[in-house]
């Protein structure tokens, strides 16, 4: 006889089926094609085994290193400065007496933008000739002509920062706040007892505290820079002279307007390895901060 099926299986069906149609299935297919020279022209390739020909490929790709190398630096950089930024405005925030629901509350606007219209602003911002940036320097007579931000390779990857750490420091701003707001003022009290300055108190007892929360924050953006496509395709392109190119715009580039659906696949692949090691290396940290609030509270 065969075994009916229990009802919280037959309940879980369903979604195990779409799950399945609409993320596994798509996923091995992606994998399988990273292995193949398919090209959108010409469907056909999708069914030749390459084996790890486009792999191989990628390793000696200096575009591709190169893209990586900028998304790291991209990474780096606005992590450091949206943590910092977020750090201050949630210490700011904490210490108002009133409206603090106002403020958290404003702070949460720049997340509910997305990133396209983000993308739009910070261009139309930036732009040399109309952009509201060169006109407010002109205006203050700190220069007196438009600075190319979108056009010169060094500066449009500033122009692109900065959209970042606008839409995003609030990730930071609220989970810290969140960890300041949940903190025990015991230990702020007795480290005032004993004499402690305000700079050590928060360097001693408030900041590694909160460090968990950051920590969180930092693992979130780091998998949405990690992947960050919409704004930089919006602003850039990639561009000038794909002095923008990230990991995702290379790969879209590579995927629709040059055809190479597989070699696509396999620069992603190796894009969701990089998410994956700055996921663990951030839990890592998170988990040390956890065991030196346990060892010292």
């Amino acid at each position: 006889m065969s075994r009916k099926l229990s009802t919280p299986v037959l309940l879980l069906l369903p979604a195990f089926v779409v799950l399945a149609a609409v993320v596994l299935l798509p996923l091995l297919l992606s994998l399988y094609s990273s292995f193949t020279p398919f090209r959108l022209t010409r469907p056909a390739t999708l069914w030749v085994w390459a084996g790890f020909r486009n792999y191989e490929r990628i390793l000696s790709d200096g575009v591709f290193w190169a893209a990586f190398v900028r998304t790291i630096v991209l990474l780096t950089i606005a992590l450091n400065l949206e943590m910092l930024l977020g750090l201050g405005l949630a210490l700011l925030v904490n210490k108002a007496t009133r409206g603090k629901r106002v403020l958290r509350t404003i702070m949460m606007f720049p997340m509910m933008f997305s990133p396209v219209l983000v993308g739009f602003q910070f261009k139309f911002m930036f732009n040399d000739n109309v952009g509201l940036v060169n006109n407010a320097l002109q205006s203050l007579g700190l220069t007196d002509q438009a600075i190319p931000w979108l056009i010169d390779g060094n500066l449009a990857l500033f122009a692109i920062v900065a959209a970042e750490v606008w839409s995003s420091t609030s990730v930071f701003a609220i989970l810290i706040l969140a960890g300041l707001l949940a903190m025990p003022q015991e230990p702020v009290e007795a480290a005032k007892v004993d004499g402690c300055t305000a700079w050590q108190t928060f360097r001693y007892v408030t900041l590694p505290f909160v460090m968990p929360f950051a920590y969180i924050a930092m693992t979130i953006r780091s998998l949405d820079i990690a992947r960050a496509y919409d704004i930089v395709k919006i602003m850039t392109d990639g561009g000038p002279a794909r002095r923008t190119e990230l990991i995702w715009t290379l790969v879209g580039r590579t995927a629709y307007s040059d055809a190479q659906m597989g070699l696509a696949n396999a620069m992603a692949y190796v894009s969701i390895l990089l998410s994956i090691l700055f996921t663990v290396y951030f839990f890592r940290k998170l988990a040390a901060a956890r065991t030196q609030i346990g060892a010292e509270w």
